[in-house]
């Protein structure tokens, strides 16, 4: 039988996995991956972390002996994750090296609570680098208005930078360019080009669930004439879609301009986007609806588990992303016409991801300090 996975990688899409777990890399479920769906990468963030540290026993005996080492709720989880992420990038490294370091990463955010903070970010990103250690690693930045510029250094040091939270084409634009800046800063400073990678994480679902909601209010309201009812309901489930095609045709113009073919003579790589948050929101979707419609050459697409399987079974494999380009223009241009905005939702969208990876941040460190009081002898 056919594996979709397999045919997406045929296509120019690398599938990455938004996932990390210590009992998958040690029980050989990662190398399955790699090894009968193509897996390419994988990434992590707080959210992930969380869900792992506080919901699986295969931690019970790390958090046991560092609370033995009494060190705070922050230290331990570090140790923890720069564990999983080593363990996780020596398992990828063979397809980092068979990829010649296009692909074969693993994903390391820098704190949350950093997201507005330029020169903690790189001081952070610059530490955990060290501490992993692994030239596969990635370091997450966020596209904030304080991540941008601490993306240019980064990038400017010879860091491997996956940039998250991307919402809006202009955001998206601002952040390929600030690679571009640290490329070329890079290479001023004698660094190799073709050593440095990066991917720029384009939030997809959560702009179908925002835009949508607005749409079903509009229609509850009452739009008078049926035209203008038909017109809301075209978009419904289309946005997010054409959102990032629109961006994937500015990654086109940026890498046929002159600045960029210049770095590219020099062995300089793309830095592809990544598709993130692509599960369905809806229900009512087809369930791969955000896999199926964004393929397309120097891409990547990081699969949560459930998405993943399904599009395993079922996923179906054609060069989607290049197709209806100016149908994706006229979906934007009938969206501005509903007066909804979507500078407005993106914007909101991007604060409101960087208070959800900060709330289960916390309780991750909250998690583990309970857990260390928990686990340390009574004194007499």
């Amino acid at each position: 039988m056919s594996n979709p996975l397999l045919e997406l990688q045929a296509a120019g899409q690398s599938v990455w996995y938004d996932n990390i777990e210590r009992g998958m890399i040690v029980s050989g479920q990662l190398q399955r991956l790699i090894a009968e769906d193509g897996l390419r990468g994988m990434t992590s963030n707080p959210a992930i972390f969380e869900k792992a540290i506080a919901g699986s026993l295969a931690y019970a005996g790390a958090l046991r002996q560092h609370a033995s080492a009494d060190r705070s709720a922050l230290e331990v989880y570090e140790a923890i994750a720069i564990q999983d992420i080593q363990w996780a990038a020596d398992v990828l490294l063979p397809v980092y090296e068979e990829t010649e370091g296009r692909d074969g990463y693993i994903s390391l955010e820098v704190s949350p609570h950093l997201a507005h903070d330029t020169e903690a970010t790189v001081e952070e990103a610059l530490r955990l680098a060290s501490d992993v250690g692994r030239r596969n690693l990635m370091i997450k930045v966020p596209g904030t208005s304080a991540g941008v510029p601490a993306i240019e250094r980064l990038i400017g040091e010879g860091l491997n930078i996956n940039v998250t939270l991307l919402f809006s084409v202009d955001g998206y634009v601002d952040v390929a360019e600030a690679y571009i800046s640290g490329l070329e800063t890079l290479q001023a400073c004698g660094g190799n080009l073709a050593d440095s990678a990066s991917v720029a994480s384009f939030f997809v679902s959560r702009i179908d669930a925002v835009v949508d909601g607005r749409i079903e209010a509009m229609l509850q309201a009452g739009a008078e004439r049926a035209s203008d009812r038909m017109a809301l309901r075209s978009l419904l489930g289309k946005v997010a879609i054409a959102n990032a095609k629109l961006a994937y045709m500015r990654y086109e113009e940026l890498i046929s301009g002159p600045r960029w073919q210049s770095l590219a003579s020099q062995g300089a790589r793309s830095q592809r986007l990544l598709w993130a948050s692509t599960s369905v929101k809806n229900p009512a979707y087809r369930d791969v609806l955000y896999v199926e419609e964004l393929i397309g050459p120097d891409t990547v697409n990081t699969l949560p588990e459930a998405t993943l399987n399904s599009f395993r079974d079922h996923g179906e494999v054609c060069s989607s992303l290049q197709e209806n380009s100016q149908e994706a223009l006229d979906v934007m241009a009938a969206l501005e016409e509903t007066g909804i905005s979507i500078d407005e939702i993106t914007a909101q969208l991007q604060t409101d991801a960087v208070r959800l990876f900060v709330e289960p941040f916390d309780k991750l460190l909250a998690s583990i300090e309970s857990q260390s009081t928990a686990t340390q002898p009574k004194r007499a």
